[in-house]
């Protein structure tokens, strides 16, 4: 996919320079703290200086203030942006704005979470299947019967959703057996919190899937805090440079590995392509790879 929206930009990226042209990458949270949103933004900027283009980075001040978000958008529509790739803290509550952007002509694509908004299309992962690959990881390293657990994220989101369905669909298939699904929002300090209580009630648990690293990095500290990480499995999701860490030093278990470089890149090239009159495919998945002690050292 990546191929063919170079191979079409070519000419186009001249044509936008010449016209100063303004992207907006509107993210659900802010990259400082946060290495995952800090790659999408890394790949949005570097598409947006290959290509000539300015690239305007908006975020809301934590993933779960949605009205910030919607504000920031609504503004940069009103300032006449030439597009919008948007990871939408809420999609049924940004799908009016997505619309209000569209019925200006201001073309728009989701990245890391889908929209509900019908033909717009999407650049990320297929998180469903991310989220089965750990399940695998867990059923392929732990005993059948074994009591696990799953941290979700914010549930309102498909991105939320599609890992917690993965991951449960997965773990119970293999039988292993679940005894909590609780949501701790893709929160470090909540992942540690809500661990600690499914701990005090499940003593007999062996793993935790989280639906994010900083999660799953509370999970570990909860662990830690109750002397049983060398007997709990922990797996999260998105394999950034915190996670590598933690794995090599033998506290994560294991991540899924995420694109997310691309998908800010893949955004920005995408509204090019639009804005040159070129039609894009309707996902554009980034993909997955498990990442576990044999390769985390590529992602630190």
């Amino acid at each position: 996919m990546k191929a063919m929206l170079l191979a079409g930009l070519a000419l186009g990226a001249m044509t936008v320079g010449a016209q100063a042209q303004t992207y907006v990458l509107g993210m659900k949270g802010p990259g400082a703290g946060n290495p995952f949103w800090a790659a999408v933004e890394a790949g949005a900027m570097a598409a947006g200086e290959e290509h000539g283009v300015e690239v305007i980075v908006v975020a809301p001040p934590q993933e779960s203030d949605v009205q910030a978000q919607i504000n920031q958008i609504e503004d940069l529509i009103a300032q006449g942006v030439d597009g919008i790739a948007l990871a939408p803290t809420d999609p049924n509550a940004l799908a009016p704005v997505v619309d209000s952007a569209i019925a200006q002509d201001i073309p728009v694509v989701f990245v890391d979470t889908r929209g509900t908004n019908e033909g717009v299309s999407f650049i990320g992962t297929n998180n469903e299947v991310g989220a089965a690959l750990a399940a695998q990881y867990m059923c392929d390293n732990l005993e059948a019967g074994s009591d696990v657990a799953i941290l979700q994220g914010l549930i309102s989101q498909s991105t939320g959703q599609a890992r917690a369905q993965g991951a449960h669909d997965g773990l119970t298939e293999c039988g292993l057996n679940i005894v909590a699904e609780q949501p701790a929002n893709w929160d470090r300090a909540m992942g540690l919190s809500v661990t600690e209580t499914i701990l005090a009630g499940n003593p007999n648990i062996k793993g935790i899937f989280a639906s994010n690293d900083n999660m799953a990095l509370g999970a570990v500290e909860a662990l830690k805090q109750a002397a049983m990480l060398d007997s709990v499995m922990v797996v999260g999701f998105d394999a950034n440079p915190d996670a590598a860490n933690s794995i090599i030093a033998g506290e994560m278990t294991a991540s899924i590995a995420q694109a997310p470089e691309n998908m800010g890149r893949f955004g920005i090239e995408s509204l090019i392509a639009l804005n040159n009159g070129e039609t894009i495919e309707e996902w554009v998945d980034t993909g997955t790879v498990l990442v576990d002690a044999s390769n985390a050292a590529e992602y630190q």
